[in-house]
């Protein structure tokens, strides 16, 4: 079964952070979120919400890593060395690395999209440096899976579950997301 590594910094974006564990996770995936201090991790909107793990060697264990954005959990990941670290590991290993909203300056920092296609939040054309920006919802190159912000969770979680196996068609059909026009 693939494993998925939540990042959970201060300052993540709730809408887009517990969107993608809770789907992941009724896709059947084992997916934990990890936080780098307090167990209890507040997010931009002031929700503290307990995480699973405390982020270590153990996220090497994972067949993907999970930056969700945030203001500013983007930035405090961005911030971290280790998480740069990881990620960088991540892309040697040729695992999966997936990030959105804010959470794409990582990789940008890492330099892991030098010549992949991405996206990001709206503005981020400058900031995600090396990568091939498109304006799209999710953009899935190489070991890359990018997204731009709090409205798109769900085909971004989705795309996840699809790079590592999963048919994810049933799925949408439960949750309604074709009902509300998704694709």
């Amino acid at each position: 079964m693939a494993k998925v590594a939540v990042l959970m910094a201060e300052g993540y974006e709730e809408g887009e952070t517990l969107t993608i564990v809770d789907i992941l996770r009724r896709a059947e995936i084992e997916c934990h979120t990890f936080h780098f201090g307090e167990e209890f991790v507040k997010g931009m909107h002031g929700m503290k919400i307990k995480a699973d793990k405390t982020f270590g060697e153990e996220v090497r264990e994972y067949d993907m890593i999970v930056l969700p954005g945030g203001r500013p959990g983007g930035a405090n990941l961005k911030a971290n060395p280790e998480v740069i670290e990881m990620v960088r590991w991540f892309d040697r290993q040729g695992k999966h690395i997936a990030a959105m909203c804010s959470g794409t300056v990582v990789l940008s920092d890492a330099g892991v999209i030098t010549g992949k296609h991405v996206t990001g939040y709206t503005g981020y054309e400058g900031k995600l440096i090396g990568g091939i920006f498109e304006h799209k919802v999710v953009v899935a190159d190489q070991n890359i899976i990018t997204s731009q912000g709090p409205a798109t969770p769900f085909p971004f979680a989705y795309k996840i579950a699809e790079v590592l196996g999963k048919d994810v068609s049933g799925l949408k059909e439960k949750m309604l997301y074709n009902f509300a026009g998704g694709k």
